[in-house]
């Protein structure tokens, strides 16, 4: 791996270009975005340090920047993007991570001045066309997070390889109970869509194959659709080993290619995937591939809807490095597409944003743990500093309240029994 002037590991310049190399930025440029960043850090309840200057900021977590002309120029070249960047190249740091970016995240809308905010169209940066998702682009979208490695995932998950929110029964919540908490969730949805003996199932995203097999094991028929290669590999391996092959069908197939009439529908953190630009298409087959008096469980992670719409054509660090094609919903957004799109109705809504920050917690921690196994895996530093930020910006973002998550019931009326 090669190493800077003081003999520290810094990224690849193949594999990490534009961490491997600051951007080129003028000195006027450079200038406006550390005035912009000290405005925007002065009022915050955290301590800003750059270089072992004074502190910046109303006191709380100390977030330290070491090289602040590679850290301005990356924020004036490419926003948050660049900020990002510039943890992944190893320019900031923080003790407490999680806590100096819950305080940014806390304070998203008010970071960035209102009169910039009004220009956003013109500085931000846009979504790659390849991005798009459409049914190759979500392959290829899919693709590059999910198929890095099962190994890679065995790591920070729990036996059951679920990777969404637990439901615990207290906090704080602890790694021993975290494979109970990810049963309760599931369970909870099998229960909201009332899959007992005999339900003809259809599962939108497999994960690791968890759902299925407890699906399968209250008696359903279960059809469940991904779009990773190995992901199915793996899920298909699990259904076998658990005797359930006559009923778990794992398919590689996108949501649009589904056929068939389904007694209950399941999707699990998949939404997030589809973008703005399909989610009538989603909620359209969803509809179509449900029976009278049918019932869809969904479970969504969530952003407020003033903040999705300020952000939805903005191109993200975590599109860039972690969900490309990604796009968080908002609650109405879902509920407006449902009602103007299907003839679904919303029976029941839960949040529990606060279990998914414990959620992740708990693999951060894993992860962190377990650094050295990844590195076995051929994941280098950089790589795992990437995988450290997204999973403390994610946490952050639920404990600051700019995320949560629900789990929704819809449901579809039965023309023979109105009163189902």
């Amino acid at each position: 791996m090669p190493v800077d002037a003081h003999g520290d590991a810094c990224a690849h310049p193949a594999r990490w270009p534009d961490v491997a190399a600051v951007p080129a930025s003028s000195w006027p440029r450079t200038a406006v975005t550390a005035a912009l960043v000290r405005r925007a850090l002065s009022g915050l309840p955290l301590r800003a340090r750059f270089a072992g200057r004074e502190d910046i900021g109303a006191g709380g977590p100390l977030l330290e920047v070491s090289d602040p002309a590679a850290f301005h120029a990356r924020i004036g070249a490419a926003g948050l993007v660049g900020f990002g960047e510039s943890y992944m190249a190893g320019e900031w740091d923080a003790p407490d991570l999680v806590a100096a970016l819950t305080v940014l995240a806390g304070h998203a809308a008010d970071l960035v001045p209102a009169p910039l905010q009004r220009l956003r169209g013109l500085w931000s940066l846009r979504h790659p066309q390849e991005e798009r998702n459409t049914p190759d682009g979500s392959r290829a979208n899919i693709s590059r997070h999910y198929d890095l490695s099962n190994d890679l995932f065995a790591l920070f998950l729990d036996d059951s390889l679920s990777y969404s929110s637990a439901v615990f029964r207290g906090f704080p919540a602890t790694w021993d109970r975290m494979a109970a908490a990810q049963h309760r969730k599931i369970d909870r949805l099998l229960d909201l869509a009332e899959v007992g003996e005999g339900t003809r199932l259809l599962e939108i995203g497999t994960g690791w194959g968890e759902l299925a097999l407890r699906a399968a094991a209250r008696g359903a028929r279960v059809t469940s659709l991904t779009l990773s290669a190995q992901q199915r590999t793996l899920a298909r391996e699990r259904v076998r080993a658990a005797g359930v092959e006559d009923r778990v069908s794992i398919e590689l197939r996108d949501y649009r290619e589904a056929t068939g009439q389904y007694d209950a529908i399941v999707s699990v953190e998949m939404i997030e995937a589809v973008g703005a630009e399909y989610w009538p298409v989603y909620f359209r087959t969803l509809d179509e591939r449900l029976a009278p008096g049918g019932r869809v469980a969904l479970q969504a992670i969530t952003m407020p809807h003033e903040r999705m719409l300020a952000s939805r054509d903005t191109f993200t660090w975590i599109h860039k490095y972690v969900f490309p094609g990604g796009l968080i919903p908002s609650i109405r957004a879902i509920e407006d597409t449902v009602r103007d799109h299907t003839r679904l109705r919303l029976a029941r809504r839960d949040a529990f944003g606060a279990h998914y920050a414990e959620t992740l917690r708990l693999w951060r921690e894993r992860f962190t743990e377990r650094a050295g196994e990844v590195a076995a895996l051929g994941f280098d530093e950089t790589f795992r500093r990437l995988w450290t930020f997204y999973l403390a910006y994610s946490e952050a973002g639920f404990r600051a309240g700019y995320l949560d998550v629900q789990q929704y019931l819809f449901t579809k009326e039965n023309k023979e029994n109105p009163a189902r």
